[in-house]
């Protein structure tokens, strides 16, 4: 049924939340079978402002807007816009869905849009807009609901007249389609309460759908179909080879991994895995796995080509599914910040997003901004930020960088340089002829400009001279006019500011009576501290005017030391005028400072006054920093203060430190630190760190000082464990004990062991040197004393606790009787063969050492081919390589004192046996004959299992066995042929195997023929020579490669002829691809694995003295397109 409108939304604008982020998903609704995934986050009001459900018309734009309140917030909360349950609009933001975020700074915040550009009807439906941040989270929910556009009829009816066409009013045909009456639609009855429209759309056929809709006044036939599939239960059609069939789709995000089942009726039987179409091969990507019926594909590492329809094929049967690869939107995790600069310097706005190499776009006034001379764009990893090298005017305004899950914006404000005036230009009244000279002084060096003189712009000629040496502008006339007098200006370019100065021409007589009065010096550096002490910060301009009196004009000097200071232009220099001379030093240096002298003279007298320049700098940098001890995690760090104070009191130091192969200082204190000593906390453990220290003084902070050599925060590990006592004698204690529990970054070491006297405080160190192992054994102990034990860790930190024995050791000698304990393997018999190796490890016990003996059939073991090794626990009986003579019984013996055990061990060394004697066939009936024999002389120094016997005919002489492990010195061969007379050999067998000499039978057994007598007739020899002829040609054969094949063929001739195997008429010699073999007449050539160079013409030719023949064939070897494929994909 068609649902009422719902109200629209008080703005245009609802919730949004940029789909950057994983953060568990929340929901302020939720059915009555589900639960808040993971159970940890709490529904909180974190909302401001929430989305409100809106209608809107096709074709429409709308914004959603929602704000959060982070003030209770550690960090950024994460924002999410879902559609339906689980559609994540951030994947499809673009053209059609945008987001935006902003945050005020003042209110703490955020506010998020999401707009949707030109709304279809797909867009209706549900919403949902989430919020979490850490273990809170916040959702709401709304409907869009889209209306299609309305017509709406012309007032006026002659609006409705409208010709075919495009010339104009009088061109084409009267259309008056517009003036006919629409149909008016008839109201219907609502159906009756007690008719269920439904009831009679669920047994109605499809195609009547339309027509009840109708005659019930239902419009919307989407919304009916999708109501009616609802309540239709469809019964799944069943299986023959599915229990349980794929999923509709899956969802996974980029990069992840996914899983897809099927369950089968019958476990044995294959199925395959097709993506689009194509056979999926198992690799680390697909894996496929196989338990019981169930059957799983595995995609690991998901990406965008991972999106695609996949089935699942079982014989004819087949169940398919899609997989949607997510891409998470790339969000701004930091926003960009205003900027505000002075022209010409240098603009960087710096954002951050949440991927790495992800593109961003940076805009302004709708221009998207590129790499060119003026903006540089750098990334970072996450960082993006874009660049303006020198400032201007023209770059005020708003700057805009854009990703596919967000944006943000910054703006850029600019302000004109304000030019400082330090020396305006003076009137002046010069007579004729004389020079007048313009002189002005502004801040800035690259500051150019104009001269003009009553409005007109001044020209360089013979007389005007114009310079600009650094911050100075001078305008220079010589031979001064009548006509040079005026208004002068200076006007520097780019900026709102004149320089005004008039020049007064005087043509005067007068008569002149000289006046004289002594000079006078009036200096005032009262304001300066010290009387007569000038105090100068480096890098700053000294500019001292002195004033002088006197008549007539008295003439100035000024010095430093014996050096007269020049009124030359230059750093240091003397301006001088009528009744005032100016000191000036630019850009102040340490050189620069000493004791000046002004001296005034002229015929009346001389004037004289002294002052002293102090420069004051930054101090030098402090020296030799240094690492003086570590902590687990502290460091103490010690310097030497700087060489050079600065000219001024050492207020303190500033402390920064760095890991090592980093290029990032991290301050350690922000109020100066006055000791040369500190103590650096909050370090990492087994990380290494460098220090470096500033200087302060009351000019400002020195440069660093030189890095420290690397040092390591570490601590000594814990005490070691379960120290124990494993032997004791009358001057020795062996210990054993385990490694420390806590042992850190900086290892273990070794180990020192100690110890004293029970009852006294004396340890005395047992090694110098620290073992590495977990066992010691101290040497040189008081016999008979109660001794403690303790064993301490050690590393680069320094000693760990010890750990002491509870227990005092008395040091005496244990007595234990001796004991063999023999291995089971060598408590039988001890068989091995001729030339083997023998290693006996025997191991005892029994303390003091026992005294160990070995004995071979009770006599001292002598043979220098039998080596005994013994230390204190076990023996060693080994033999390099086994012989006959070595076998024997073995006795070993330990004693101590009157105390002894024994242990027997019985060696046999074996061989092969040798071969039977006087071998003899006893007696021969029908087609049997049988044989005797004595066993062999030599056995092998062991039993005989067995016999195998053989036989063979006189006229072929190829053995044949007939018996094999015959147990008994005589046999029966029977099956014999009538008319041959056979000859038989015997082998002998033990455990070895079969003896390698070979006895034969002295007599043969002749199978004659019974009850029959034929008369020979008389022997005519038969010439059976004959030229070779092929009997069975050579076949045309087709194989496949790879695969081994023959091609044979027979001959006959007599004396038997040489055979030659021929390969497009090449002999083929010994290749071991290919294998003749000639089995009475039969001719095989066996070719191993051909490929395709192995097809051709091959022939075969048969020679003897009497003749040749020659047969061929041709071999064709074909390549299956299947494996051409495959190697091609493997390619």
């Amino acid at each position: 049924m068609p649902e009422a409108k719902k109200p629209a939304a008080k703005t245009d604008k609802a919730a949004a939340a940029p789909a950057d982020s994983e953060g568990s998903e929340c929901r302020d609704e939720l059915p009555d079978d589900e639960t808040v995934p993971g159970g940890q986050s709490e529904l909180t009001g974190l909302f401001v402002e929430r989305p409100e459900s809106t209608t809107v018309i096709k074709g429409k734009n709308i914004t959603f807007v929602a704000k959060v309140d982070s003030s209770d917030l550690l960090r950024k909360p994460n924002m999410k816009w879902l559609k339906g349950k689980w559609l994540d609009l951030g994947s499809k933001a673009g053209k059609h869905v945008q987001f935006k975020e902003a945050y005020d700074r003042n209110s703490k915040v955020y506010t998020y849009e999401m707009s949707i550009i030109k709304v279809v009807e797909g867009d209706a439906g549900g919403y949902r807009c989430e919020v979490t941040s850490k273990d809170k989270c916040d959702s709401c929910t709304f409907e869009v609901t889209v209306e299609a556009v309305q017509e709406e009829q012309p007032a006026n009816i002659l609006d409705a007249f409208k010709r075919s066409g495009d010339a104009g009013e009088d061109a084409g045909d009267l259309d008056f389609s517009a003036l006919l009456k629409k149909r008016e639609k008839k109201a219907r009855d609502e159906p009756k309460e007690d008719v269920d429209v439904w009831e009679i759309l669920k047994d109605a056929k499809p195609c009547d759908y339309e027509k009840i809709a109708f005659d019930y006044g239902i419009t919307d036939l989407r919304g009916l179909l999708k109501r009616l599939k609802k309540m239709k239960k469809v019964e799944p059609k069943k299986s023959d080879a599915f229990l349980k069939k794929l999923e509709q789709c899956y969802s996974v995000d980029k990069g992840k991994r996914t899983q897809m089942h099927v369950e089968l009726h019958d476990p044995n039987v294959q199925v395959k895995w097709l993506k689009n179409g194509v056979e999926i091969k198992p690799s680390a990507k697909y894996v496929f796995e196989c338990v019981g019926n169930k059957r799983t594909l595995t995609i690991n590492k998901s990406n965008l080509s991972d999106d695609a329809a996949y089935e699942c094929v079982v014989g004819e049967e087949k169940s398919f599914t899609e997989v949607f690869v997510k891409e998470p939107p790339v969000t701004i995790t930091k926003l960009l910040d205003d900027v505000h600069v002075v022209v010409g310097e240098k603009v960087e706005f710096e954002c951050e997003v949440s991927e790495e190499g992800a593109n961003v776009k940076w805009m302004k006034d709708g221009v998207e901004l590129t790499k060119d001379g003026k903006y540089r764009i750098k990334k970072d990893g996450k960082k993006h930020t874009l660049v303006i090298n020198e400032a201007t005017i023209e770059d005020i305004g708003m700057y805009y960088v854009y990703t596919n899950g967000g944006e943000s914006k910054g703006e850029l404000e600019v302000e004109a340089k304000e030019l400082e005036v330090l020396q305006s230009i003076a009137d002046l009244s010069v007579k004729a002829c004389e020079q007048a000279m313009f002189k002005c002084e502004v801040s800035d060096e690259k500051v150019v400009g104009k001269w003009f003189k009553d409005g007109v712009e001044v020209k360089p000629g013979n007389r005007i001279k114009m310079s600009h040496i650094g911050r100075i502008h001078k305008l220079t006339i010589d031979d001064v006019k009548p006509q040079d007098d005026g208004n002068y200006t200076f006007v520097p370019e780019g900026y709102a500011l004149s320089l005004s100065a008039k020049l007064n021409f005087i043509e005067i007589k007068i008569e002149y009576v000289p006046r004289q009065d002594p000079p006078k010096i009036h200096l005032d550096t009262s304001s300066t501290g010290s009387k007569n002490t000038i105090v100068v910060v480096a890098g700053n301009k000294l500019r001292l005017d002195v004033e002088i009196t006197g008549e007539p004009v008295p003439t100035v000097c000024w010095m430093k030391g014996d050096t007269v200071i020049s009124e030359a232009e230059g750093r240091v220099r003397v301006e001088t005028r009528a009744t005032l001379s100016s000191f000036v030093i630019e850009g102040a240096e340490r050189p620069d400072e000493g004791q000046y002298s002004i001296i005034v003279t002229n015929p009346a007298g001389e004037d004289r006054a002294e002052l002293n320049v102090k420069i004051v700098d930054v101090p030098n940098p402090p020296e030799n920093v240094r690492c003086m001890g570590v902590g687990e995690d502290t460091a103490t760090i010690t310097w030497d203060p700087p060489k050079f104070d600065g000219g001024a009191p050492i207020k303190g130091y500033l402390m920064e430190r760095k890991k090592q192969g980093s290029s990032r200082w991290t301050k350690l204190n922000f109020e100066v630190f006055e000791s040369t000593t500190y103590e650096a906390k909050k370090m990492i453990e087994g990380v290494f760190y460098e220090m470096r220290v500033f200087a302060v003084n009351g000019i400002g902070i020195s440069q660093p000082s030189g890095n420290s050599k690397p040092f390591m925060p570490i601590a000594p590990t814990s005490e070691p464990t379960r120290l124990t006592v494993e032997d004791v004698t009358d001057s020795t204690c062996a210990l054993k004990w385990r490694p420390p529990e806590r042992v850190g970054a900086g290892g273990v070491d070794g180990y020192i062991i100690e110890w004293c006297k029970e009852g006294e405080d004396n340890w005395v160190e047992a090694n110098k040197e620290p073992v590495d192992k977990n066992t010691y054994r101290v040497k040189g102990l008081p016999t008979g004393e109660k001794l403690l034990f303790r064993v301490v860790a050690m590393n680069i930190a320094g000693r760990s606790p010890p750990c002491t024995m509870k227990q005092s050791v008395i040091i005496r000698e244990i007595m234990e009787y001796p004991k063999i304990r023999l291995p089971r393997q060598l408590r039988t018999k001890f068989i091995r063969k001729v030339g083997e190796k023998i290693n006996l490890v025997i191991p005892f016990q029994g303390k003091p050492r026992p005294v160990v003996n070995w004995l071979k059939d009770g006599e001292p073991l002598e043979n220098k081919s039998v080596g005994i090794r013994t230390s204190d626990f076990d023996t060693i009986l080994f033999i390099r390589s086994a012989e006959r003579d070595h076998s024997g019984t073995y006795t070993l013996s330990v004693q101590i004192d009157n105390m002894q055990d024994k242990a027997d061990i019985h060696i046999q060394i074996v061989d092969k046996p040798g071969p039977p004697i006087n071998v003899m066939v006893t007696d021969v009936w029908g087609f049997n004959a049988a044989l005797e024999w004595k066993p062999p002389k030599d056995t092998g120094n062991t039993d005989i299992i067995g016999y195998t016997i053989q036989k063979a005919d006189k006229k072929t002489q190829g053995w044949f066995t007939v018996y094999e492990h015959n147990r008994r010195p005589s046999c029966t061969a029977s099956d014999l042929v009538m008319g041959n007379e056979y000859s038989f050999r015997v082998f002998s067998e033990n455990i070895c195997g079969l003896s390698d000499e070979v006895a034969f039978s002295k007599n043969t057994a002749i199978i004659g023929k019974t009850d029959l007598e034929y008369n020979k007739p008389a022997f005519k020899e038969k010439d059976m020579s004959s030229s070779p002829k092929f009997t069975a040609p050579l076949v045309d054969r087709v194989v496949v490669a790879g695969y081994s094949t023959a091609i044979s063929c027979a001959v006959r001739a007599y004396p038997k002829a040489k055979i030659v195997w021929m390969k497009n008429k090449m002999i083929i010699g010994e290749d071991p691809k290919f294998l003749m073999q000639n089995n009475q007449g039969v001719l095989t050539l066996n070719i191993r694995k051909p490929g395709q160079f192995d097809g051709g013409k091959y022939s075969c030719k048969a020679i003897n003295d009497l003749g040749e023949d020659e047969v061929e064939c041709r071999l064709e070897v074909r390549v299956l397109k299947e494996k051409k494929e495959g190697d091609e994909e493997k390619k």
